[in-house]
């Protein structure tokens, strides 16, 4: 496996205030999260927008928010997507809807299904609802690479979530109510990730393996965002993106961030894949493929019609997945990607 350089992100009117963010109102769902709080961070600083609105249940990470943040264009909303009256007050006079929201750690969904449905389908029914109800022009919603062909409930969640944001655009019908998914891989740093575990251990003199073969997808927090501000600008209704980013395999990983740290073998852990797929097979054949992206439409052959932009059709067969891929992080690459991540805590 060769290294290539990572495929840019975003184009350059991604880095300018968006025409489809400045002097508008955003709602931004799950606000104080990893993703929220650093999309607030680039709307405040970049995209001139008149108020964005914080979304979420947990009134301290609210306040740490409100005091690391001094902006009068923010607005705090306690609140839950489960609560779909709630939700409806809060996206009145609203332009666009970032739905970050979502209950994420796969042991958690795991033993707690009931409350991973409320969350992560329930609540993006809700978000839909909502916005249609209000005539809101864009929503964007985020989901995972572990909605394809999904081996654990937060899989099969986010893949439900998906096809409820698609065909929002239906049940909108012919108002100017649109919907779109963007699907990414594993974010550099964020709770749950690898590479914090691995600092952490590095330091303890043991790494723990789960397979040797693994693979995964990669990208920043700060490529993320812009990749969901860019998806903001593309959209016509119905599509799901997916940013073409680089691989790296769990062993060149290990080595990358502790050479010659002890590493011992685990094993694969419930509901985990060895390799990760951002688009299937299936998918490929209502798909097209950009410089830096890939739009899977609706499979249905009238979405054609909508004014989608023309891409490059993909070949019979083709599959993105992580152990497939023709980008790979190189060692320095990935230290450069994870200088700013500090070692999960103990």
């Amino acid at each position: 496996m060769g290294a290539a350089p990572p495929t840019p992100m975003t184009d350059a009117s991604a880095r300018e205030p968006s025409p489809e963010l400045k002097g508008k109102t955003v709602l931004v769902t799950g606000g104080t999260g990893s993703f929220g709080k650093r999309f607030v961070d680039h709307l405040l600083r970049d995209h001139e927008p008149a108020t964005v609105r914080i979304y979420s249940r947990d009134e301290l990470k609210q306040h740490e928010l409100r005091q690391a943040v001094s902006d009068e264009r923010l607005r705090f909303l306690i609140g839950d997507v489960r609560d779909l009256s709630r939700l409806r007050m809060a996206v009145r006079g609203v332009d666009v809807i970032v739905h970050a929201a979502a209950l994420k750690q796969v042991p958690a969904c795991e033993y707690n299904p009931f409350e991973a449905v409320q969350t992560n389908i329930i609540g993006a029914e809700n978000v839909v609802t909502a916005a249609i109800e209000h005539g809101v022009p864009h929503t964007v919603s985020l989901s995972t690479d572990k909605a394809v062909n999904p081996v654990n409930l937060y899989g099969a969640t986010k893949l439900s979530a998906e096809k409820i944001v698609t065909q929002g655009n239906v049940y909108a019908g012919d108002s100017t109510v649109r919907f779109s998914t963007v699907r990414y891989g594993n974010v550099v740093g964020s709770r749950g990730s690898v590479i914090p575990l691995f600092k952490r251990q590095a330091t303890e003199g043991k790494l723990t393996i789960t397979d040797t073969a693994m693979t995964r997808f990669w990208i920043t927090l700060d490529e993320a965002v812009d990749f969901v501000i860019a998806s903001l600008e593309r959209m016509q209704g119905g599509e799901v993106f997916v940013p073409r980013i680089p691989s790296m395999s769990v062993m060149d990983l290990a080595e990358a961030l502790a050479p010659g740290v002890e590493q011992e073998i685990i094993g694969v852990r419930p509901g985990e894949k060895v390799h990760e797929v951002l688009l299937t097979q299936d998918e490929a054949r209502h798909a097209v493929r950009f410089e830096t992206y890939y739009a899977i439409y609706p499979a249905f052959p009238y979405w054609r019609t909508n004014g989608f932009p023309t891409g490059e059709e993909l070949p019979p067969g083709f599959r993105y997945a992580s152990d497939s891929n023709d980008e790979w992080l190189s060692a320095e690459q990935l230290r450069e990607m994870a200088a700013g991540v500090a070692p999960v805590s103990g």
